[in-house]
């Protein structure tokens, strides 16, 4: 099953915390980043139906998203695995683009959607106003 979507990975995602993934797991990074992330956001519809990704905001066509991932061999759900993707979708374009990548553990604020939300506005100020 091919994917409807293409998906990229935003400079700031790939510079911060997707990082720290990859030092952490190693190898297991690039498979889950591959086969796990990527895979599955090429077919945002499918999480979306069933539930495995929420949107959070929908202005003119370009979505926020926010997403759960383990990451393979950890023995974790990507309930329980406490990591995070926020992407945008751009529905008419037909590209998602991984804004964030993220552990709960690398946020230090108590509340980790204002935090994250903040992340976005600050790196990506053409999102600014679907983090409100």
């Amino acid at each position: 099953m091919q994917g409807n979507y293409s998906v990229r990975i935003e400079g700031y995602a790939q510079t911060h915390f997707i990082k720290s993934f990859a030092r952490k797991y190693k190898g297991r990074w690039d498979q889950t980043l591959n086969n796990v992330i990527i895979f599955s956001l090429e077919r945002i519809d499918t999480l979306l139906q069933y539930k495995k990704a929420e949107i959070i905001s929908d202005i003119d066509g370009i979505a926020i998203i926010k997403t759960k991932f383990a990451v393979i061999g950890s023995g974790e759900s990507a309930n329980s695995s406490g990591n995070r993707c926020i992407v945008s979708l751009d529905k008419e374009r037909r590209v998602v683009s991984v804004l964030l990548v993220y552990s709960k553990n690398d946020l230090s604020g108590h509340n980790e959607t204002e935090e994250w939300k903040e992340m976005v506005k600050v790196n990506y100020p053409e999102h600014k106003a679907r983090c409100k």
